[in-house]
């Protein structure tokens, strides 16, 4: 697997693409998937999708862009509609998941010992399934974890699972503020576990080539060296959709930065970057219609440029 590093820090489409979404159609999609209940809900998500993958074509494109590379055929209709519906599906289960509804759902779990029994672990996941499945496990099994996220791009989608669920947004770190990092690692030194995504850049981040799917891909660096600057253990999470009620939690070990010497440093975060990159297209295999990154992830490669 080859890489080219990068020093660029151009914002990309998907920060000039907002998550689409009305507030007030949110709102009574909850109120009426709440109180009618989950198979019913279920049933509003086929028109909405089915409009969706025949009037987006932004949004079509690039899931058949990213099905053909992941599917051992080219990608019809019924997969387009299939690769949104997984994304519509795990929303409106965060609904449900918020309210701290597990009975609603039959969620295996996979790797759990890689988790620390102390805590003080960043998992670090993707645009691939569902973080939501992650953070109410921790609920029901009494495990701390808190999330570092862009909250911008996805307000209004926040604001509506805030009034689920007022709780909720407590377990959020917001990024880009002067303690951020701080507040990372004092979750993570009183036993937290602080989850993160490394998929996506929203610009002023240091970019690396990154071969996925036999293409390259621009992946940011930023996560990794926050990752190494936490000096804690880093573990690769996803939460996969299949189907139904059914989810699959997976946990992966990627690195320990708490002992890494600092000439070395740089060499670990390259490392770390390779093995999540290879098991973001292994999980991608397993269960193609979860990447939910509905750009075209391969179209802005970064420059080659030495660290």
């Amino acid at each position: 697997m080859s890489h080219a590093d990068t020093g660029q820090a151009a914002q990309t489409d998907w920060t000039r693409a907002p998550e689409r979404g009305n507030a007030l159609l949110l709102r009574l999609m909850v109120w009426l998937s709440l109180r009618l209940g989950r198979p019913v809900g279920r049933l509003l998500l086929y028109p909405i999708c089915f409009y969706y993958v025949l009037f987006t074509a932004r949004t079509r494109h690039a899931s058949r862009t990213y099905l053909n590379r992941v599917l051992p055929r080219p990608a019809g209709f019924t997969d387009l509609f299939r690769h949104v519906f997984s994304f519509a599906a795990t929303v409106h289960d965060r609904l449900y998941l918020l309210n701290d509804r597990f009975d609603l759902f039959d969620i295996r779990v996979y790797g759990s010992e890689h988790l620390p029994e102390q805590g003080g672990a960043l998992l670090m996941g993707a645009h691939l399934g569902s973080f939501e499945v992650m953070r109410s496990l921790g609920r029901q099994r009494n495990l701390r974890v808190a999330m570092l996220m862009y909250e911008e791009n996805a307000r209004k989608v926040n604001a509506a699972l805030a009034a689920i669920n007022p709780h909720a947004l407590t377990d959020i770190i917001p990024l880009g503020k002067m303690d951020s990092m701080l507040e990372a690692l004092n979750r993570l030194e009183t036993g937290h576990f602080v989850g993160m995504l490394a998929d996506r850049t929203l610009g002023g981040d240091t970019l690396r080539n990154c071969q996925f799917f036999g293409h390259t891909a621009a992946l940011p660096l930023g996560p990794f060296r926050m990752a190494a600057m936490l000096k804690h253990p880093l573990i690769f999470m996803t939460g996969l959709y299949l189907g139904g009620n059914r989810y699959e939690i997976h946990f992966d070990r990627l690195a320990d930065f708490s002992a890494i010497p600092r000439g070395q440093r740089e060499a670990a975060i390259r490392a770390a970057q390779d093995r999540y990159v290879e098991l973001l297209e292994h999980y991608c295999r397993q269960a193609p219609y979860n990447w939910f990154n509905f750009f075209d992830f391969w179209h802005t490669n970064a420059p080659e440029q030495r660290l």
